[in-house]
């Protein structure tokens, strides 16, 4: 999959222009990439077509510490940083990314693979999320 294939899901499943989709891959690849380790960030990158692999590494350094951020927090910050004006079209948006970003990773149920990788990283309210994201967009 590479990166216009991937925004254009994301727009789709969220319900949004082009534009948007950009911003709210961005946000949610920002805040998921703050939640998992320097190393597994890096895998993630590695996996993922060169333009989606810039917007993953945005801001990365390699001796952070991971943000021990939940949905709730998780969520609003994609809110914030997408600019979008409420809670539902943060949390469509965090599925859509997800989902899209299993694809890219060639999982289909967000257990495989590096997709597993990241689901193990994450607290038990955002495996729900992460797990549930195709069900909301197939």
């Amino acid at each position: 999959m590479n990166d216009k294939e991937f925004i254009n899901r994301v727009a789709r499943r969220a319900g949004t222009d082009l534009e948007g989709a950009g911003a709210i891959t961005f946000a949610v690849f920002q805040q998921l990439r703050e939640r998992i380790t320097p190393t597994e960030a890096c895998h993630v990158a590695s996996q993922l077509p060169r333009e989606l692999q810039v917007l993953w590494l945005e801001n990365e350094y390699g001796d952070r510490d991971v943000r021990k951020t939940h949905e709730t927090e998780f969520v609003a910050r994609v809110g914030y940083y997408a600019s979008l004006s409420n809670i539902e079209d943060a949390e469509r948006g965090v599925r859509a990314v997800f989902a899209t970003l299993q694809e890219a990773l060639g999982s289909t149920s967000g257990i495989e693979g590096e997709a597993w990788d990241i689901f193990s990283q994450l607290p038990k309210d955002l495996k729900k999320v992460w797990l549930s994201s195709h069900e909301a967009h197939p």
